[in-house]
């Protein structure tokens, strides 16, 4: 099976009126297809959600323009490197936090902002065409892994993620997801250059890209490619385009050495800017927690990083009990990362780069050919997903236009 070849081509049905009558074929549409338009109803959705919810839930309080208010948080500081550098705008004050962001989404958005003058809406347009890529990547993906009907599934179920928001606002997620997901799926077909040259493009955006790069030694390593991948010519020769993706890591690093001389600078903005440091998981739980239960402005917010952490661990622990080394290591990492954090942070937005717990729901929705006593239920588990996550997402997306923080 591929992500390409997912039905057998079906002979045209005759005409039933052969004197100029409609030509009764059927249309079928691949996986690719099917998630295009997932990606384009959404993005109307969303849109459509924001007009209402300015205009009418949130009676334009705020923001001047429904545009200004998708200018939020990261989205922000990602223009503002992209228009003043890691220095910062010189008329504000200086933010120690900017080296926290890889340099991916703000090359990215002064290549676009020399044909759309507007940053905020070069931002969406970068998310709109990125996601795209990625949602048509994952469905391809999914139908390679099996069964079939579940790349469309996993891709219903990515949008409908509680911070799906952000992959319509001008983050990151979006674009790393556009360069990660294709770069998996090229590793899976044993493709190494193709992968290696993906994963370069993904460390470009977001440290996950480290992430994924050990992944997909751990992949090369003890894949189930391996199999046919060893009797190809040329297999050892092919490890070497692994080391690609680290190579933006190091030259980012010496890029803010050069800068600051310090290596980490990355890094220690993340304490600078947030108050972010390595500390125990207990501790960083402990926290969180007093922040939750508290009647703080934030509390909902940590209310919903306790639930992402509760996720994330309950992915962690599937993957090892299934023996999925690989995506073990890129899901596992990122979890151990966020928990041993100061306090969580963004642990259910980074959720949205989880792409084996989309699968692995996708998966468990799809009805198996044959000899599937559960084939019944398996809807039903889309279902109940739906109702749960579509609302969820529908109040982050709203709570994201009044200008709270929802990731």
């Amino acid at each position: 099976m591929t992500g390409d070849a997912v039905a057998e081509p079906e002979e045209p049905r005759t005409r039933e009126n052969r004197d100029g009558g409609a030509d009764d074929r059927v249309v079928t549409l691949t996986p690719g297809h099917q998630a295009l338009i997932l990606w384009i109803v959404s993005r109307l959705g969303i849109l459509l959600l924001s007009v209402v919810g300015v205009g009418v839930l949130l009676q334009g309080r705020g923001a001047d323009t429904l545009l200004a208010r998708w200018r939020s948080w990261d989205a922000n500081l990602l223009i503002v490197i992209a228009e003043h550098g890691y220095g910062g705008d010189p008329s504000a004050p200086p933010d120690p936090g900017l080296p926290a962001f890889f340099p991916g989404m703000p090359l990215m958005l002064r290549l676009v902002h020399t044909i759309v003058s507007d940053w905020t809406l070069s931002g969406l347009l970068i998310s709109l065409f990125a996601g795209a890529v990625a949602v048509v990547a994952l469905a391809r993906l999914g139908e390679f892994e099996g069964p079939r009907g579940a790349g469309p599934r996993a891709v219903f179920v990515l949008l409908l993620c509680p911070t799906a928001v952000f992959l319509f606002a001008g983050y990151s997620e979006a674009l790393f997801l556009a360069f990660a997901i294709p770069a998996w799926l090229a590793a899976r077909r044993g493709d190494w250059l193709v992968a290696g040259l993906l994963g370069a493009g993904a460390s470009c955006v977001r440290i996950t890209g480290l992430f994924l790069a050990l992944a997909l030694i751990v992949e090369y390593v003890g894949g189930p490619w391996r199999a046919a991948g060893r009797d190809r010519p040329g297999y050892r020769t092919h490890f070497g385009w692994l080391a690609v993706p680290f190579v933006p890591l190091l030259l980012y690093s010496a890029y803010q050495y050069g800068r600051t001389g310090d290596w980490l600078a990355w890094n220690h903005a993340q304490q600078a800017g947030w108050g972010r440091y390595l500390v125990w998981p207990w501790e960083s739980l402990a926290t969180t927690w007093a922040s939750a239960v508290e009647d703080g402005q934030f509390a909902w917010a940590f209310r919903m990083e306790l639930a992402g952490a509760a996720v994330g661990v309950a992915v962690v622990l599937w993957l090892l009990v299934a023996r999925r080394w690989s995506e073990l290591t890129y899901v596992g990492l990122q979890v151990g990362a966020l928990m041993c954090s100061a306090y969580y942070l963004s642990i259910p937005r980074s959720a949205l780069l989880w792409w084996p717990l989309w699968l692995a729901i996708a998966r468990a929705a799809t009805p198996r050919p044959e000899g599937d006593r559960w084939a019944r239920l398996r809807p039903w588990l889309l279902v109940c997903y739906g109702l749960v996550a579509g609302p969820l997402m529908v109040v982050n997306t709203l709570a994201f236009l009044a200008g709270a923080w929802a990731g």
